[in-house]
């Protein structure tokens, strides 16, 4: 059976940083493992975290991206200068493959690709953990082209990555390189387990919607006739000049869901993110955005963001039951963290994600990021989500674990 380990770390030198989480996850006696998967700010350097990673474990697959800040077993932290990790043992039950290149054009062969080469590492995967660059990449089709490979069965979960809300460039790491555009998953084909995965926004729609007029993909030309980005600017109050960095804070899109899926998420709309954007106006959205498509903007409704989260944790550790929780991996979306709240409300947040699975006070292995956009089941379908909280446990029966 799988094991899982996690720590996190603030320091300034990246070798250090990585030398402390994997001591304190596996001990100082022996940190070599199967897998390390690594979320680290933009203060690092990645390279070095990679290289030190290596010379501690190597054995292991290494796997990790930049990102807006981390969340582990000691709580949150967004400075320049975080690094968390995930470790997993159990080398016939976990998998690693890897591609670069993907944008938003190509993301479905990309995905397809990915897949396939992660089912030839081991036909037994039951669910996957996908990270890719968080610019310019068309979420749905990677979705999409994961699925082509392994079904809809099996439940895709993990973010994108991101940088500090500039919309410039995100970094992963696999193995002993470091990309800009890759994409990476590990699967986990550990029969004992299972994955429950939920997220959350809590945002409301408001106005009257733009409509996409003119598209491709991804990529959204104009809204309501005009170059989108200067529509959605003047919808914003803001100059045409203004950054991605600039709106993605107060500028989140919303698009309607179906009544059905509306009453399970708890919202009528998903949100939306726009990471990029071209010198003639065009936005790069995250995900396929059809023409005749209508786009509200949104305003944060703080006490219903706790309250959401609260119904949602209350709905996870249900479904829990009585089984054992292993791991919780978690993406929330950077606009959330410092962007949003003071360190007092973010650290409530966090802790009502973390109490209600945490049985007699102690926190799981835990790794969480913030980044550019979240996958989480909605509807018993892959989706992708923006400006959400989504928690991904990974549970074992109590059964099992004595059997083993």
């Amino acid at each position: 059976m799988l094991e899982f380990a996690s720590a996190s770390a603030r320091m300034v030198n990246s070798r250090r940083a990585m030398a402390e989480c994997l001591e304190a996850s596996l001990g100082e006696g022996d940190t070599d493992c199967d897998v390390v998967i690594v979320h680290a700010s933009l203060g690092h350097d990645y390279q070095a975290l990679a290289d030190e990673a290596r010379r501690m474990a190597p054995s292991a697959r290494i796997v990790g991206s930049s990102c807006c800040g981390v969340v582990g077993r000691e709580g949150v932290s967004e400075s320049m200068h975080d690094v968390a990790v995930m470790t997993v043992r159990g080398a016939d039950e976990v998998a690693v493959a890897a591609v670069d290149d993907i944008y938003g054009t190509n993301s479905f062969d990309k995905a397809a690709e990915l897949g396939t080469l992660l089912r030839e590492a081991n036909p037994g995967i039951t669910m996957v953990l996908f990270l890719a660059s968080g610019i310019d990449i068309d979420d749905d089709q990677c979705i999409a082209g994961l699925e082509s490979v392994f079904g809809p069965e099996v439940t895709i979960f993990g973010a994108t990555s991101a940088d500090n809300m500039k919309g410039i460039a995100s970094y992963q790491i696999v193995d002993s390189q470091v990309y800009q555009h890759a994409a990476w998953a590990v699967g986990f084909a550990d029969p004992t387990l299972d994955v429950i995965t939920q997220a959350t926004h809590g945002f409301l729609a408001v106005g009257e919607p733009m409509t996409v007029t003119r598209s491709e993909g991804n990529r959204i030309i104009e809204l309501d006739g005009q170059p989108a980005w200067t529509t959605y600017t003047e919808r914003l109050a803001m100059p045409v000049t203004a950054t991605c960095g600039d709106t993605i804070p107060v500028g989140a899109l919303a698009e309607a869901l179906a009544t059905d899926l509306a009453a399970e998420y708890g919202n009528p709309h998903i949100l939306r993110v726009v990471t990029k954007r071209d010198d003639d106006g065009t936005m790069h959205y995250a995900t396929t955005c059809p023409e005749g498509t209508k786009l509200w903007l949104t305003v944060r409704d703080e006490e219903r963001i706790f309250s959401d989260m609260d119904r949602m944790m209350e709905r996870m550790a249900a479904e829990a039951a009585d089984r054992d929780i292993v791991a919780v991996f978690h993406a929330d979306c950077l606009a959330r963290g410092r962007f949003m709240f003071d360190r007092v409300m973010k650290e409530e947040l966090v802790s009502r994600m973390q109490y209600p699975l945490s049985p007699d006070g102690v926190v799981p292995p835990w790794l969480g990021i913030y980044g550019f956009g979240e996958f989480a089941r909605l509807g018993g379908a892959n989706t992708y989500h923006n400006y959400t909280t989504a928690i991904y446990a990974l549970v074992r029966s109590a059964a099992a674990d004595v059997s083993a």
